[in-house]
């Protein structure tokens, strides 16, 4: 069984390394160069919306999946003409624009902070009488870690933000004062069997995910898989999917959702019975899912910019390492380390250790 993955990155990466003992191969399609996926898969360099390419693709391959959900929707819908693709085309579409998003999960009755949609400087002035300050105006596609957004907090910040975003479609958010942010990663085979991993706990520096740990028993845990099986029923979903949400009080309040792997599930490669890199394979091809129980007590860290030495990480024995083979460049997402632990104590003193090496 040969696997087709739009992208080459770090998530295609670990799809196949995933994949491998399932008896499983893989083809990415990536304009780059020198993808990090290219050292376990065979590559086709060339632009995602190449039709001959996207062709030659799909006759190489059994199923074709993404990693990031910025892939052109064309090429899906090229793809999907001749072999399965998943997660499903109204899915990409859904993720794609925030405020198709966030109207979708009005509809299925999941809180969200307050929003309006605004498309020039005018509407986003008179928006802010609605939505009040702070508030965070986010351009409605090509948003990912912090890009496409800022933070509002007086009126005289109003024009140099949208200019900042360069006056193309956007939405303007209420600012949440929440407790802590959290994701539940799900997945949903093409059989219909949906299953949820343990809440995961998110620390955001400069809108880049640094730490996640998972909370095993959080009692977030049934309202944050409720929102997600209305999510995917929705959608009729297949793969794997995070839901990032905001805790305000006793509500979840959905901030987005991504249509692939989730860094904030990183941790299920060493804290869980089942990767969701794993159980993301399982979902597409059909394949009974795996156990999500976490194993003891997990984090992640991510290592952005730098790797630090291999020996100062590894002579800390709960320590996993996962380079990604990339080249350190500031504000470059270059690997993690996953602490697996057998008490929050423990886990707790290591994660400082960890926190350290990372520059954190």
């Amino acid at each position: 069984m040969r696997v087709g993955i739009l992208g080459g990155g770090q998530l295609a990466r670990m799809l196949a390394l995933a994949g491998y003992p399932l008896g499983l191969n893989f083809v990415v399609l990536d304009p780059g160069a020198d993808v990090c996926a290219a050292s376990v898969a065979d590559q086709l360099q060339g632009a995602y919306d190449d039709e001959s390419l996207l062709a030659e693709l799909a006759a190489k391959v059994d199923i074709v999946s993404y990693e990031f959900e910025n892939v052109p929707a064309r090429a899906v819908e090229l793809l999907a003409d001749k072999v399965p693709v998943y997660p499903p085309r109204q899915a990409l579409a859904m993720a794609q624009d925030r405020l198709n998003e966030k109207n979708l999960f009005r509809k299925l009755g999941i809180a969200t902070p307050d929003f309006v949609a605004v498309n020039s400087l005018a509407e986003l002035e008179q928006a802010m009488e609605q939505v009040g300050w702070p508030a965070v105006v986010k351009t409605r596609t090509q948003g990912y870690d912090g890009k496409g957004q800022a933070v509002l907090s007086q009126p005289e910040e109003l024009a140099p933000a949208w200019q900042s975003l360069s006056g193309v479609p956007a939405i303007v958010e209420a600012f949440v004062p929440f407790e802590r942010e959290v994701s539940i990663i799900a997945v949903r085979s093409t059989t219909g069997e949906m299953i949820c991993y343990p809440l995961t706990e998110n620390t955001h520096r400069d809108g880049v995910l640094r730490l996640s740990i998972a909370r095993p028993d959080d009692p977030m845990q049934s309202q944050a898989e409720a929102y997600a099986e209305r999510l995917m029923n929705e959608l009729d979903y297949v793969g794997v999917l995070a839901l990032e949400l905001f805790q305000a009080g006793e509500t979840l309040l959905a901030n987005e959702f991504a249509p692939r792997v989730h860094n904030s599930g990183h941790w299920t490669q060493d804290g869980a019975e089942t990767s969701q890199f794993e159980n993301h394979l399982r979902a597409v091809l059909g394949l009974p899912l795996g156990a999500t129980d976490a194993i003891g007590y997990t984090a992640m860290v991510n290592l952005i910019g730098a790797i630090p030495a291999v020996e100062d990480v590894l002579v800390n024995t709960h320590s996993h390492l996962h380079l990604y083979g990339k080249e350190p460049h500031p504000g470059r997402k270059v690997g993690h380390i996953n602490l697996q632990a057998q008490s929050k104590q423990e886990l707790e003193a290591e994660l400082k250790l960890v926190l350290t090496l990372a520059g954190e």
